[in-house]
């Protein structure tokens, strides 16, 4: 199984540890990639801040993620699951996770990134800044940039199991698996997570269920080979779920998850 996460906007510290080393990064296909991003990020946001701001969409109060993004290639690095945070990896909580979920997540967690295309959670990285719904002066919108890329490296990646795409629209950009992908659209799984009353998604709890999800499928060892034994596996575990097999070959399947508490 493989789980595709959303990034945070938010990060944790990069800390004192060792720098990047970009060829320690799993998805050695997207090396060049990342390569290209990283330079230019790095470069704009040495030689101007106030033009870095304006593209990153980034608040006077956030000024000092700039500098953050001068400083990528020296700053400390640590493992993805500890630098993301926010709603979704509060729910995750992967430090408290035993050593058999702790393995599970490291082999089947993939965070797909505006940086870096996607990380694995065991993945040394610095804190950065720099969303999917960037548009680079020099290499254009990330979302776009991404696709040839991530194309090449994915469907090996998803191997012949289960992908559960747990993303949001912006990062789902980058790669989305087509027929050709030998089979991988057909045993992918989308999930929405929607307040059972009102039909509606819910932004912060979306966030939180969805984390509470892969916690449970790690805890419980859980390795659905297909979206329909996903269903069975996530009711066992106590979720109300609605599924929706595709109308055509080649596919994902929608899943909607239902919750009352929207707090």
């Amino acid at each position: 199984m493989l789980v595709l996460l959303p990034p945070s906007e938010g990060k944790a510290a990069s800390g004192g540890g060792a720098p990047l080393k970009p060829e320690g990064l799993s998805l050695p296909g997207l090396a060049e990639a990342r390569a290209a991003v990283l330079d230019e990020l790095v470069e704009l946001c040495a030689a101007d801040e106030e033009k870095a701001r304006e593209v990153l969409g980034l608040s006077e109060g956030l000024r000092g993620e700039v500098g953050k993004n001068a400083r990528l290639r020296t700053a400390g690095a640590r493992p993805a699951g500890e630098i993301y945070t926010g709603v979704l990896y509060d729910a995750l909580d992967l430090g408290s996770l035993d050593a058999a979920a702790t393995k599970r997540a490291a082999r089947s967690l993939l965070v797909f990134s505006g940086l870096w295309g996607a990380v694995r959670v065991t993945d040394r990285i610095p804190s950065y800044r720099c969303s999917m719904g960037v548009k680079l002066p020099g290499l254009g919108a990330l979302g776009a940039f991404w696709r040839a890329p991530m194309a090449e490296v994915m469907p090996r990646a998803a191997g012949d199991g289960l992908v559960l795409d747990l993303r949001s629209a912006a990062y789902a950009a980058a790669w989305k698996p087509k027929p050709a992908d030998g089979g991988v659209a057909e045993r992918t799984a989308t999930v929405r997570v929607l307040h059972a009353p009102t039909r509606k998604v819910v932004s912060h709890f979306n966030k939180a269920t969805k984390g509470r999800i892969v916690r449970s499928l790690l805890t419980a060892g859980a390795e659905p080979g297909s979206p329909a034994e996903l269903v069975d596996v996530l009711r066992d575990l106590g979720y109300v779920v609605e599924a929706e097999a595709p109308a055509k070959a080649g596919r994902p399947w929608g899943l909607d998850v239902l919750v009352d508490d929207v707090h």
